[in-house]
């Protein structure tokens, strides 16, 4: 391991403590398989404890500051995250496999979560209510208590900065499981924690892994509400231990998200969002745009300048900052390459192979691009999860449409289209919980509600959303005559 960490990254946070366990889990480097790392295998009695400790929490210090004060923590947190940037970036470069540049700006975006919520923190405001003569009635926002966060391993930084950056924000306190592949900036951003004076509690942190310690966490009774970021199966299990409880829960799950190029589009401006959408963290992103609809007047060109980007993209280990790095993990490769066995006789557009240079051990597949692809193919219905995107043509709006909403997602999709009234129309007809007109991703948008429909989960975090949701509405009606 070539960076060094403030702190033993085989031990969990209960109570303001850091504290070991008896077993321990290996940390991998995806660009090398080499170890990097230990963690600590946390189990349901260190979850118990930290439920505990949160609870305790939220009866003493944490539970006594204000908003203000929760904003001001939450605003030094950021400012630390933004000192230790190039530690955090390193970090998860080498946790998680993702080229450099893009782990950076996940820092940043880290950062920026801080202080959006910092900021938020005391503008969260209840309403009055016109009522019955001789009454006032007014309503107040509140935290659930203790939440729950279980966060996987393609953005840890950012998902723990929407979900826990929120959560704190409205007073909760909070227990995080990251995903067992990477936790090593969930350790530093608790460690950062500390340092900006939240108190004992406040913030709990148990790695391990998730049948162990998430499953634990999402059925814990003394959890009042769940977030969970991940796959279509494990969600659903965890909205079922949740629901034994009858805990709210917040599901951001997968994706096959469409962008929907119209002959009229500037094709200029779309290409750079056509191409790194789908292959940015090697196609390891709930919103990649895994689907290429083009209208069939430009489908040709399209392809021909997809082919070129894709012919410039270099695979390579996270710390050369390539274009593109390798896949989390042996169990992820082995998937999007059963994936593209599946493909079996599609007409390949596009490909960018791993060079025979790279290390024996790291976890590197192609990246492919094909098309022209059937809109029910099982590379154009189902979430890969790697660097396989597909290009489907169509010929009517109405057309186009309907392959939009032909899967069983609904979490992010973008149209391109200089037609104003096309923009409009597109917009409220496309089943997704986010619409980009000639655009995608509007740069991250910390301001912007997330989240899905369908088997791409409900709920929504980031922007004043997050916030409701990390909170409970109380009416107050008080009868003075």
């Amino acid at each position: 391991m070539s960076f060094s960490l403030p702190l033993d990254p085989a031990q969990i946070l209960i109570g303001g403590t850091w504290r070991a366990t008896p077993e321990t889990l290996l940390v991998e480097d995806p660009s090398t398989g080499e170890e990097i790392a230990r963690i600590a295998r946390g189990q349901a009695a260190d979850i118990d404890a930290a439920v505990i400790a949160a609870q305790d929490a939220l009866w003493g210090d944490w539970g006594r500051f204000t908003a203000a004060e929760r904003g001001r923590c939450l605003a030094r947190l950021g400012h630390l995250v933004e000192e230790h940037e190039d530690l955090l970036a390193e970090v998860e470069a080498r946790d998680v496999g993702k080229p450099l540049a893009q782990a950076r700006a996940d820092a940043r975006a880290l950062a920026r979560y801080c202080e959006f919520y910092g900021g938020a923190a005391d503008k969260v405001h209840g309403t009055t209510i016109p009522y019955l003569d001789g009454y006032t009635v007014y309503t107040l926002r509140e935290p659930h208590g203790v939440t729950g966060h279980i966060v996987p391993w393609n953005y840890p930084m950012q998902i723990i900065g929407r979900s826990v950056g929120a959560a704190l924000a409205m007073g909760n306190a909070c227990v995080l499981k990251p995903a067992e592949d990477a936790s090593l900036t969930a350790l530093l951003f608790a460690h950062l924690a500390q340092q900006a004076g939240f108190p004992a509690g406040a913030l709990n942190l148990v790695t391990g892994l998730g049948s162990e310690a998430g499953a634990a966490l999402s059925a814990h009774p003394g959890i009042q509400h769940l977030s969970f970021t991940g796959s279509v199966a494990t969600g659903s299990a965890m909205q079922i231990a949740a629901g034994a409880n009858v805990v709210p829960v917040t599901l951001e799950l997968g994706g096959k998200s469409p962008q929907i190029v119209f002959a009229d589009a500037d094709l200029d401006a779309a290409l750079p969002f056509l191409v790194n959408a789908g292959l940015q963290n090697a196609g390891q992103t709930c919103s990649a745009s895994s689907r290429i609809l083009v209208q069939r007047a430009v489908f040709d060109e399209v392809a021909e300048r997809m082919a070129a980007a894709y012919g410039a993209k270099r695979i390579g280990p996270a710390m050369e900052d390539p274009g593109i790095g390798p896949v989390i993990n042996a169990t992820q490769k082995a998937r999007v390459l059963a994936y593209l066995d599946r493909a079996g006789d599609l007409p390949v557009i596009a490909q960018a192979e791993p060079g025979a240079d790279l290390p024996e051990g790291g976890h590197y597949v192609p990246a492919m691009l094909f098309g022209p692809v059937a809109p029910d193919h099982p590379l154009a219905q189902e979430e890969i999860f790697g660097p396989v995107q597909v290009m489907i043509p169509f010929d009517t709006e109405v057309e186009a449409i309907a392959i939009a909403n032909g899967t069983e997602y609904g979490l992010v999709a973008s149209v391109w289209t200089r037609d104003g009234a096309r923009q409009m129309r597109l917009a409220r007809k496309v089943r997704a919980g986010q619409v980009f007109l000639n655009n995608y991703g509007a740069g991250g948008g910390v301001e912007l509600p997330f989240g899905g429909t369908g088997k791409s989960g409900h709920g929504r975090e980031k922007g004043f959303e997050a916030l409701y949701g990390f909170s409970t509405l109380k009416t107050v009606a008080a009868h003075h005559g």
